[in-house]
């Protein structure tokens, strides 16, 4: 009987020591990915560019990008430095600058689907891998780089899910539309 008690007491204190961990500052990155893997993938989204109602862009996602590619995205054209937000919660999981690109930022949403935003004219100031966001946060702004240089400023905005890309625009109207009250 003694054996099983002090079993059980062991066990009540490393759950309650668990359960203290999980909540504290240093477990938020994993905490945060785990909610993620548990919420649905989003069925609306706000436009990732401050001011820029989802009417205003085209639908340019599969559209032909030379001989052998697709356009896996759409872009969403505004004045330079107009700023970027992220559509989601989510982790950053890359900050970088490079490749078609140019400077992107990839956020690991809901469902752990990426949401993928290019041709930044900059990041914010501090933006780093495993910095958690919000829906809102401001991530960057609207810029020209990778491929896109000498074009008009804007962002590529794309959504990675389990199966490749899929095309944004849908979300982006349904949270337009769910807004005007339509």
């Amino acid at each position: 009987m003694k054996a099983l008690l002090k079993t059980a007491g062991a066990l009540l204190l490393l759950t309650v020591a668990a359960l203290w961990s999980w909540r504290q500052p240093f477990m938020l990155q994993p905490r945060t990915w785990w909610e993620l893997s548990r919420l649905p993938p989003p069925v609306a989204l706000p436009s990732p560019v401050d001011g820029v109602e989802a009417r205003r862009i085209a639908d340019t996602f599969g559209a032909p990008r030379g001989a052998d590619r697709r356009h896996a995205g759409v872009d969403i054209f505004a004045k330079r430095g107009t700023a970027i937000v992220s559509t989601t919660p989510g982790l950053v999981v890359s900050v970088r600058e490079g490749g078609l690109g140019g400077r992107q930022v990839w956020i690991l949403g809901p469902a752990h689907e990426r949401h993928y935003y290019a041709h930044l004219q900059d990041w914010m100031p501090g933006l780093a891998v495993g910095d958690v966001v919000h829906a809102g946060d401001r991530i960057g702004s609207v810029g020209d780089t990778g491929n896109a240089r000498g074009t008009p400023p804007h962002l590529h905005y794309g959504i990675y899910g389990r199966d490749g890309a899929y095309d944004p625009l849908p979300l982006l109207q349904a949270a337009a539309t769910a807004a005007s009250g339509r």
